[in-house]
């Protein structure tokens, strides 16, 4: 093996994990409703309270990369993002990030845009539950 095939191995790995880390927050998230799906659903969470945003999940693909209309919202997403130091992370895959957060009855919803909002400790196990966020968190941040 090669030392090129080696580091594109090590890559393919990385990120791998990283996506797994991504999906079990957005689990997590959503399992505690912490999770707020949508374009205009999310510019009205941070809108209204920004720093109950602990980072945010941008999502698009091929067929979506022509519509001005998602770009320009991507564009002032972003901004509003970076003036509240709101973490950002790209996908490049909707459909999936779709599947994910979707409701169980199979219904995808406008997965361009989530967000992960603070969740509050109620009790035992919520404490338990945001401790195994905070380490799925951390992965990801460290894969990146």
């Amino acid at each position: 093996m090669t030392l090129e095939e080696v580091l594109i191995q090590k890559f393919a790995e990385r990120a791998q994990c990283t996506g797994n880390a991504l999906e079990e927050v957005l689990l997590s998230a959503k399992e505690n409703d912490c999770l707020t799906v949508g374009v205009y659903e999310s510019a009205k969470v941070m809108n209204v309270d920004p720093d109950s945003v602990s980072f945010c999940v941008l999502a698009t693909d091929e067929e979506w990369e022509c519509d001005i209309a998602l770009q320009i919202h991507f564009t002032l997403i972003q901004s509003f993002c970076f003036d509240n130091d709101i973490s950002i992370v790209r996908v490049n895959d909707m459909q999936r990030l779709a599947e994910i957060v979707g409701d169980k009855t199979g219904q995808l919803e406008d997965a361009h845009c989530c967000l992960i909002t603070v969740c509050y400790i109620t009790t035992p196990s919520d404490l338990i539950q945001t401790l195994n966020n905070i380490e799925c968190y951390e992965l990801l941040i460290v894969s990146m």
